[in-house]
């Protein structure tokens, strides 16, 4: 059986997220055989919001074949001009038609061709799109002829709007992932009709953080309701967690998933 190994990572946070992808991402390809390696960008930025073309200089020059990304998307506008001359970074498919890039991509790796979807949830999301659901039954009608691997993040607050899109397109795709919520769940599986599964993947960031950023002025924004500016902790230790996926190449079905889960207490910022 021919297969592919494809890592995903969740969403790397700052200056901590890409710096512990970047001294571990070689030692991962190796213990794992990946082929191919996917991640969520869009926190990727060194204020934890957004993504630059410097970082997707910085993905490109490790290896990572495609960039996935979400609701911060287009918090730096610089980003805009790079979207639309490249497709080795997505935006949500289901953004209205007329924004910058493009949300379904595909590569090569051993020959085979690999696809890739973004996709965004609409429960608990302050954008108002169009369905996920929909988007991804029009998206698979144009890959009909292309290729049967295929894999989706799904951009999502709601487990439930995730599980529901994953358990729709079972059997249709090799993998489901979920972002967003930046942390890692234990629910990772096959489904019944071959496409592997997952809430969320993760992040890469501090490990003693909310979601990558300091925590006091978090709670003090959950306790008084007032705004508070975000900051990206960079206390270690730092955590990046992802899954491993391998698909056999034929079927473009899921044989197995696993999860991965990095600490470093040794990286000082």
């Amino acid at each position: 059986m021919d297969q592919i190994r494809v890592l995903l990572l969740g969403d790397l946070v700052g200056v901590p997220g890409c710096t512990i992808f970047q001294k571990h991402i070689d030692k991962l390809r190796e213990q794992y055989e990946i082929d191919a390696v996917i991640v969520n960008g869009e926190n990727s930025a060194s204020d934890g919001m957004g993504i630059t073309t410097k970082n997707m200089h910085f993905f490109k020059h490790n290896g990572v074949n495609v960039v996935t990304s979400g609701n911060h998307i287009w918090n730096k506008r610089e980003i805009y001009s790079y979207l639309d001359e490249h497709d080795d970074l997505l935006r949500p498919a289901n953004y209205p038609s007329g924004v910058p890039g493009v949300g379904m991509t595909i590569f090569s790796c051993k020959g085979y061709e690999i696809a890739v979807i973004n996709l965004q949830g609409r429960v608990f999301m302050r954008e108002h799109l169009e369905d996920p659901f929909r988007t991804a039954q029009t998206i698979l009608t144009l890959l009909k002829d292309k290729t049967n691997i295929i894999f989706v993040d799904f951009h999502a607050e709601a487990s439930a709007e995730k599980i529901g899109l994953s358990y729709f397109l079972d059997g249709k795709v090799s993998c489901v992932v979920g972002t967003h919520t930046h942390v890692l769940t234990a629910d990772e599986r096959i489904l019944p009709q071959g496409t592997a599964y997952i809430t969320d993947i993760g992040m890469a960031g501090a490990l003693n953080s909310m979601l990558g950023m300091k925590k006091d002025p978090l709670i003090k924004r959950f306790m008084t309701q007032l705004p508070i500016r975000f900051v990206v902790e960079t206390e270690g230790p730092f955590i990046m967690t992802g899954i491993v996926v391998t698909v056999d190449t034929h079927t473009g079905k899921a044989t197995n998933i696993e999860t991965i889960r990095v600490i470093d207490s040794d990286i000082v910022l």
